[in-house]
């Protein structure tokens, strides 16, 4: 597994020629795919600017978009920014973003805020990932349980002798709770048995994706999560056993054919259903060269 084309920390900020339109009518909140009108050799022919917030998961997937875009499109400018997909669902709230990159789907009470704003969310699956669960190296576990993980990050197995490792305690890592994939992980991984459960209070509670993973990297003891495209050989990915199959280890062919525990679609949201620059963009994103950029980050192609 590699680690491509990493484009920034946590706050990247990419300004690039580019285009924005306003979002379109209201529309459902499920998932949609917009009509495929664009084509990254047909520059848009309207100037403005589309701002991109969200995520960290997808952060650098979002500025590698951004990049390529516009040089099919020399009148677009594209900001991007990441921290979190509690802030970009915050700045759609806010509307200070015209798209949020968010790595889980809206919470109810955040759908019927949206609403009493005058907000029309409406979620596209750009992309698939697998939440990999990484430790260092030279740690000797290689598999692990969906409980086994709920006990670790939930704090009820502190140290790694527990698991076959050697007598050091667990140094657990997990993003904050700005981040779509804080919750994701715990309602699939820590809530699997107990849907009350949370994490444990010794956990550490990092605010990047890459400070998880550089963390791993040095710590010898240390346990954390991430999005694929985080992975490179500083850190070991642990393959996950769910209740019912055997461990699988993360990768773009078992994320694709369901077989890894801990997946998920990745969605770009925007305030009703998108129309003019703004289908033009998320249509091109699912195009071909589009889906080209999702693989080459280490993400999964939605086609």
């Amino acid at each position: 597994m590699r680690k491509s084309r990493i484009l920034g920390a946590v706050a990247l900020l990419l300004s690039v020629s580019l285009l924005l339109a306003a979002c379109g009518t209201p529309a459902s909140t499920s998932p949609t795919t917009p009509s495929p009108t664009a084509s990254s050799t047909s520059p848009s022919q309207e100037g403005g600017t589309i701002v991109v917030k969200g995520s960290d998961t997808m952060v650098n997937l979002a500025s590698a978009w951004a990049e390529d875009y516009i040089t099919g499109h020399p009148n677009v400018k594209i900001t991007v920014s990441g921290g979190g997909s509690g802030i970009g669902i915050a700045a759609l709230l806010n509307k200070t973003t015209d798209i949020c990159n968010n790595s889980r789907p809206l919470k109810q009470e955040e759908v019927d805020k949206a609403k009493a704003g005058g907000i029309d969310p409406v979620s596209t699956i750009v992309a698939k990932d697998g939440v990999a669960v990484v430790v260092h190296p030279s740690n000797p576990i290689s598999e692990l349980s969906l409980e086994q993980l709920a006990a670790i990050f939930g704090g009820k197995i502190t140290n790694w002798k527990e698991l076959g490792g050697s007598d050091t305690e667990i140094v657990v890592l997990s993003r904050d709770n700005n981040s779509g994939t804080h919750l994701f992980f715990k309602e699939h991984v820590i809530q699997v048995k107990d849907k009350k459960a949370e994490y444990g209070p010794k956990v550490q509670f990092l605010p990047t994706s890459q400070s998880i993973a550089d963390e791993v990297a040095r710590n010898p003891k240390a346990i954390g999560y991430y999005g694929l495209g985080y992975l490179s050989n500083q850190q070991k990915a642990v393959a996950v056993k769910s209740a019912t199959g055997p461990a699988v280890l993360p990768s773009l062919a078992t994320v694709l054919d369901n077989s890894y525990p801990v997946s998920r679609p990745l969605f770009c949201t925007t305030n009703g259903q998108p129309k003019g620059a703004m289908q033009d963009y998320l249509a091109w994103i699912l195009s071909p060269k589009g889906q080209e950029i999702v693989r080459s980050l280490d993400f999964v192609p939605v086609q």
